[in-house]
C-alpha cells in the first residue's frame, strides 16, 4: 500500500532530492577541495524562521523565488496574500511546493521563465547564488527577470569569500551525487560583481548568522545608498 507521501518520494539515490523527503538525515556539500558544508536541510522543511521573515517582509509581488526546494517560502508569501512562484530543477520539489498549497514550475532560471522582466521580486537564498557556478551570469539573469523598479534578494555567505568551485551533494555516509559547478559569494565580491552589471546594493542586514542584500537597477529614484557599505 502506498500514500501520497510515498507517491512523492518514490526510490531515488540523489541526495538532494532525498533530502527534500522531511525526516531524512544530513546533506552535506562536498566541495572539489575536500572540505565539507553541511546544508541547511531542515529549515528547508520547517516554517520560516525569524531570519526568512526578514525576507518575506521585503517581498512585493509577484514574487519569483529561484532554487525554490519545498516551497516555504513562496507558499508562506501565498498566505500572506502575495504572489509567488517556485521554480527548481527537480521535480521532487515542485511535487513537494504544489502539494503542499504552493505554485512552482519544474524549470532552470536560465531556461524560458514566465513574466519575464515583470517580476517586482527576485528571490535567491538559501545558497542559491551558487546556482550554475557562476555568479555574474547568475546575477544577469536575475536582473533580466525583474521588472524596472524591481528588486533581488540574495542571501551571501557572511565571510569574505569569491569563490567558484565543483561540487557534489552526499549524505552522511559519504553517498554522493553527480559533480556540478558551484559558488560561494560574500558582501564586499557581490558589491563589485553588481556594480559591473548595473546593478546597486540598496540594503544590507543580518539575522542570527545569515546575511542578506537587496539589490535594485542603478539609476532608479528609488535607490538609496546601502547603510553599511
Amino acid at each position: 500500500m502506498t500514500t501520497d507521501e510515498d507517491e512523492l518520494h518514490e526510490a531515488d539515490e540523489d541526495p538532494y532530492a532525498l533530502a527534500l523527503r522531511p525526516g531524512r538525515g544530513p546533506v552535506y556539500l562536498r566541495l572539489a577541495d575536500g572540505r565539507r558544508i553541511r546544508m541547511p536541510v531542515h529549515r528547508w522543511h520547517e516554517p520560516p524562521t525569524a531570519a526568512d521573515k526578514t525576507v518575506l517582509e521585503r517581498c512585493n509581488g509577484p514574487v519569483l523565488d529561484v532554487g525554490c526546494g519545498p516551497g516555504r517560502m513562496c507558499r508562506a508569501l501565498l498566505r500572506r496574500g502575495v504572489f509567488a512562484l517556485g521554480v527548481d530543477i527537480t521535480p521532487r520539489a515542485v511535487a513537494l511546493t504544489c502539494a503542499l498549497g504552493g505554485l512552482a514550475l519544474r524549470r532552470s532560471v536560465f531556461e524560458q521563465l514566465p513574466a519575464e522582466r515583470g517580476w517586482k521580486t527576485v528571490l535567491l537564498i538559501d545558497g542559491n547564488i551558487g546556482i550554475g557556478g557562476d555568479p555574474r551570469g547568475l546575477l544577469r539573469r536575475c536582473g533580466g527577470l525583474m521588472a524596472p523598479a524591481g528588486h533581488l534578494v540574495i542571501e551571501v555567505d557572511p565571510d569574505d569569500v569569491e569563490e567558484v568551485c565543483t561540487a557534489r551533494l552526499e549524505d552522511l555516509l559519504g553517498q554522493g551525487g553527480p559533480p556540478f559547478p558551484w559558488a560561494r559569494l560574500g558582501r564586499p565580491a557581490l558589491h563589485r560583481i553588481a556594480a559591473d552589471l548595473a546593478l546597486r546594493v540598496t540594503d544590507y542586514w543580518t539575522s542570527g548568522h545569515r546575511c542578506f542584500a537587496t539589490l535594485m537597477h542603478q539609476g532608479l529614484s528609488l535607490d538609496r545608498p546601502d547603510p553599511g557599505r
